[in-house]
């Protein structure tokens, strides 16, 4: 059951991936300037104290990785991010292949 709920999960994140590749090319066709929407910039446009809140909690237990990896992160495509989140939830929580001549105990 919790396998089927992340899988869920893993397709909406993959879903919204696909909607931001939409918009981010509809986008282009109208301005003609490529612009894509950073992740960093759709979290805050969401709820941007939680934003913060987690900033001051990594930068006070471990300041090496907002800097290092989470920043990293934030500023890539918010396409790309939900991708490949919503793959990689996909491909762990695949379902196991049923075994052939003799069952599982």
């Amino acid at each position: 059951m919790i396998r089927g709920f992340f899988r869920l999960i893993g397709l909406v994140l993959l879903a919204g991936g696909f909607i931001f590749l939409v918009y981010d090319g509809a986008r282009y066709v109208a301005d003609q300037s490529l612009r894509f929407t950073q992740f960093g910039q759709f979290w805050n446009d969401v709820h941007q104290s939680s934003q913060q809140a987690l900033r001051v909690w990594v930068e006070s237990h471990a300041p090496w990785l907002w800097n290092g990896v989470i920043r990293v992160v934030l500023d890539q495509p918010a396409f790309a991010v939900l991708g490949i989140a919503g793959i990689l939830l996909m491909v762990l929580f695949r379902p196991r292949k049923p075994l052939i001549g003799y069952t599982r105990d």
